[in-house]
């Protein structure tokens, strides 16, 4: 009998890498009790940082399963944690080149974001639903990333909206190439019964953001995640089904992301 939170590991292979990749899930406390009880699904991008304090980059962690064996109100999740590619996560997290980038043209990074986003929805995914009791559906899928992995997140949000209901969006780096995805998001059509957490600090950026900003880093990725509620809410989406945080003093850290990801899970998961 399973009475405890387990996590279990796999070795996925990507497909435009031919390279294996971990993906780690955590499985909610009575699961497979009766062998018919199905369950919600979370996705974490960076998934290094999700459950360990000792192998996130930061040294910090999300805090998931603190957040859920502390949060009694929460209802019961799978949470699929999809590792990152090291020092080539900038190309996995970006859909489209970097257009404010300091190196030479012949250095531009980023691009591969469609084909990470595929993998998880081609691959991951289908062997997530595979493997374990899953409710499927679209309101029952969540995604969470911060920073990078915040764009990416809202990416998916808008290529994948009829199979990704729920958006968890921390400390969005839009401005990476923010004219790329305006334009995306007004080309497109969008799925008004998504929920989309978004959470900015005011204390935001660092060194190696300014490299690629002039001015406040700090405004910058405050206006990026006013203006991308704002154009969501232009394209129709429903208010209520919006959270837009600011907090004065966070930066940008997992400790930051952490201390509310117990509220973010509340209204992504109100419902299940």
């Amino acid at each position: 009998m399973n009475t405890e939170l387990i996590i279990k590991e796999h070795s996925l292979t990507v497909p435009y890498l031919t390279e294996k990749r971990r993906i780690r899930v955590l499985l909610p406390d009575g699961y497979d009790l009766d062998g018919r009880t199905t369950y919600p699904v979370v996705y974490f991008h960076d998934g290094q940082n999700v459950f360990f304090d000792d192998e996130s980059y930061s040294g910090v962690s999300w805090g998931i399963i603190p957040t859920i064996r502390e949060n009694k109100d929460l209802p019961k999740m799978i949470v699929v944690a999809i590792d990152n590619d090291d020092e080539k996560r900038i190309n996995e997290y970006t859909p489209w080149k970097i257009s404010k980038n300091p190196l030479p043209t012949e250095h531009l990074t980023g691009g591969k974001g469609y084909e990470y986003a595929s993998f998880i929805m081609d691959t991951v995914k289908p062997f997530i639903d595979k493997t374990y009791l899953t409710r499927t559906d679209a309101d029952s899928t969540a995604m969470i990333g911060s920073s990078l992995g915040g764009t990416i997140t809202s990416f998916m949000g808008i290529q994948y909206k009829q199979q990704i209901g729920r958006l968890g969006i921390f400390s969005l780096a839009n401005w990476i190439h923010e004219a790329e995805f305006n334009d995306y998001l007004n080309n497109n059509t969008i799925n008004p019964d998504q929920f989309i957490y978004i959470q900015v600090g005011a204390q935001e950026g660092d060194e190696t953001d300014a490299q690629f900003i002039d001015g406040s880093m700090k405004q910058t990725y405050i206006n990026i995640s006013i203006d991308y509620a704002r154009n969501l809410i232009l394209k129709g989406y429903p208010v209520e089904q919006l959270s837009l945080n600011i907090y004065a003093d966070d930066k940008h850290t997992e400790s930051a992301w952490a201390r509310n990801l117990p509220k973010a899970m509340r209204f992504l998961t109100q419902g299940w």
